[in-house]
């Protein structure tokens, strides 16, 4: 009989299966296989908030499988992924399977190589009913949250919208910046530059910094005229040069929230898209000559910490490959904060000798771009810092009619006078040298080439990217580690706050959805209450606090507050500009307003329920190309929109591309286009009909 191990990941089975050889069957679980239902809370508030979890409709048979394969091994191991989630699916596992939580069956693998599965297999232990405490915990938590929240948000906002413990936080993030930067006043000032020739004729620039007085500050043209008169005309000679020298050390290895900043600033990866590639370079990647392997640590961590196997490992290679001058007198050690949980270590290469270029050909080019950054981060912080030579020269200016009046102008740079860490891993964009200074000696006479005043103003808050939002999130604790990208996937899915190039900007509906929290529940979208309950997990996870009593402690005065909104609001209903149109009602003459149903957006009348008169969202009259008859957008059973005519089931025309409004020159029929694409016509019998049209829907 085999011994049956379960992970989550076919594709971690796959290469687990590789290092261990005969005598074990891997099996993934892809996952969850019991949650709570959707359709209803599923939790009993009354008896101690019991979940009801049912096993997910869609791994029914694979349940079934997994039972027959446990009952006929010799023994089964729970190895799902080592944290939170994983502990919680290997306790939903062994609740189905009927295995026994007194027996150490529980195996964590840090890294999917040999030694680190190995060393997983010589340590079992028993499933941590702590952190499935902790997990089960935030699972009925957000539950209760949401199926509390949601309804209430719906009735006054729009059907279908949710609310949410972390989700709604970060989104009132949003708005509050957006609400500082639309309340910023900008405040003017200015700055004088001097391009100063040496007697090498090279140019030194050099910005008006100070007077006789102290330091100088423009804030105005006035002002800047006035000391642009004193300039002009002067004499310029070098009243100090000082010389030194600067160190940088390099950034401490990857957690998963500063690998997600750094994957978004440096290759313009969603979060999503980030945790994708890691995932998959974490479960293993086949790599000739090497199969199926592990390249990483596991990718969901808030610890610093970095093994001694593979602080060896690494110092090694930077000699062999660098030099002995690159390893730095004493190992660079990372103090991890004092709010992470530190349960794995920073995320690295697990073998530091497989660099990126090597096995590029392996990889995909996100797998490659994210190996890299992870590969290098991890090379370049055990390695020696960076020394940099530093120059500020001072400038005295002054005129012979003024006596006693000076102007003091400076000029600072820097050249690299030993690179370092920065051999593997470049600087940031404002660490770069852009200013290396030409020789000048004191005393040395200048000669202006040109003197220049500049107009500025004080900027606004910048709006919040992926980076900085999940940076924003770290430094609050809200959230944990494995919540970020999921979080962000939920806002900008559920429309509350939309892409702009980089930035991420408020809708109007997350604006309305964020006033009404803000205003009627405001513990809710409190970052500090929300961070006060992610402490309170983590003392769930470790056993310092009981989850009953948290939940007791916060659901009644929920309850208690919703009830009371409900009641204060009763008959309110926020109206959105969005939703308003200047169609006017056929029946009672009120303007009708964009509702949304079952089967997507249609009219409705502003005077519901006095008035329950509902129209077609026409997306453009007579368009029809089979029928003439009006289109109207619609929704796909998966919720994707498409264009369909209102005469339906009479006609059944269908396009997955909107009408344009536009009609055919050739035929008179209407066109259709993509957002940038070229239009066609929707008449599959004229000339201008989309090549390769094949079915319209």
């Amino acid at each position: 009989m085999a011994k049956l191990i379960i992970v989550e990941s076919p594709a971690k089975a796959k290469t687990i299966k590789k290092y261990l050889g005969t005598g074990y069957e891997v099996v993934a679980s892809k996952g969850h296989v019991r949650d709570l239902p959707d359709k209803k809370l599923n939790v009993d508030v009354r008896n101690n908030y019991a979940p009801k979890y049912e096993i997910i409709p869609e791994k029914e048979k694979l349940v079934e499988e997994l039972r027959k394969k446990a009952k006929s091994s010799e023994k089964v191991f729970l190895a799902t992924d080592p944290d939170r989630e994983g502990e919680g699916i290997s306790w939903h596992l062994a609740e189905v399977l009927g295995i026994s939580l007194n027996e150490k069956n529980r195996v964590t693998f840090n890294e999917i190589t040999k030694s680190g599965v190995k060393e997983g297999m010589a340590n079992p232990r028993k499933v941590d009913m702590d952190l499935v405490n902790a997990q089960q915990a935030r699972r009925i938590l957000d539950r209760l949250v949401g199926y509390t929240l949601s309804p209430f948000v719906s009735q006054k906002i729009r059907p279908r919208l949710s609310a949410g413990r972390v989700q709604s936080v970060a989104v009132r993030l949003i708005v509050d910046r957006e609400e500082e930067i639309k309340a910023f006043i900008p405040e003017e000032y200015w700055s004088i530059e001097a391009k100063l020739a040496t007697e090498t004729r090279r140019v030194l620039k050099a910005v008006l910094d100070a007077d006789e007085n102290g330091k100088v500050k423009l804030a105005n043209e006035k002002e800047a005229k006035e000391y642009l008169a004193r300039l002009e005309g002067s004499s310029f000679k070098v009243g100090s040069v000082k010389k030194g020298s600067k160190t940088k050390r390099a950034a401490p290895p990857f957690t998963t929230s500063t690998l997600q900043q750094e994957a978004s600033k440096k290759l313009g990866f969603q979060a999503s898209r980030t945790m994708r590639a890691a995932q998959e370079l974490y479960e293993g990647v086949e790599i000739k000559n090497h199969g199926s392997i592990g390249l990483i640590t596991y990718m969901r961590t808030d610890s610093l910490r970095i093994s001694e196997e593979a602080r060896a490992a690494g110092t090694e290679f930077i000699k062999q490959n660098y030099g002995a001058d690159y390893v730095p007198e004493k190992p660079n050690y990372y103090k991890t904060g004092a709010n992470a949980q530190d349960g794995h270590e920073a995320i690295r290469p697990s073998t530091p000798s497989i660099t990126p270029e090597s096995i590029k050909n392996d990889l995909t080019p996100d797998q490659f771009k994210i190996y890299t950054l992870i590969w290098r981060r991890f090379i370049a912080c055990l390695m020696a810092p960076c020394i940099q030579s530093t120059t500020k020269v001072e400038v005295i200016s002054s005129k012979e009619d003024m006596p006693g009046k000076y102007c003091v102008l400076t000029s600072t740079g820097y050249s690299v006078k030993f690179d370092g860490f920065t051999k593997v891993y470049d600087l940031s964009e404002e660490e770069v040298n852009k200013n290396v200074l030409p020789e000048v000696k004191k005393d040395e006479e200048l000669k202006a080439r040109e003197i220049t005043p500049d107009q500025h103003f004080t900027q606004p808050p910048a709006r919040y990217t992926e980076a900085t939002l999940i940076k924003e999130l770290e430094e609050n604790g809200v959230g944990r580690p494995s919540t970020y990208a999921s979080i962000i996937s939920t806002i900008t899915g559920k429309s509350y706050v939309e892409r702009k190039q980089k930035q991420l900007v408020p809708t109007e509906l997350g604006v309305a959805v964020t006033n009404l929290l803000r205003e009627r529940f405001p513990k809710i979208v409190n970052t500090k209450f929300t961070a006060q309950m992610e402490s309170d997990l983590d003392k769930v996870g470790s056993g310092e606090r009981n989850y009953i009593k948290m939940l007791d402690d916060f659901y009644p005065d929920l309850k208690a507050q919703v009830d009371k909104a409900r009641e204060e609001m009763r008959g309110e209903k926020i109206q959105l500009e969005e939703d308003k149109t200047d169609i006017v009602c056929p029946n009672c003459g009120k303007p009708m307003v964009i509702k949304n149903g079952r089967y997507g957006r249609f009219l409705g009348c502003s005077g519901y329920p006095e008035c329950r008169t509902i129209m077609s969202l026409v997306a453009g009259k007579g368009l029809c190309p089979e029928c003439g008859g009006d289109l109207v957008e619609k929704r796909s059973r998966r919720g994707a929109s498409f264009y369909g005519c209102a005469n339906y089931p009479k006609c059944s025309f269908a396009s997955w591309d909107p009408p344009t409004g536009d009609l055919c020159p050739k035929c008179g029929k209407a066109m259709f286009a993509k957002k940038g694409q070229k239009a066609y016509c929707g008449n599959k019998d004229c000339e201008n009909a989309k090549k390769s049209r094949g079915k319209t829907k």
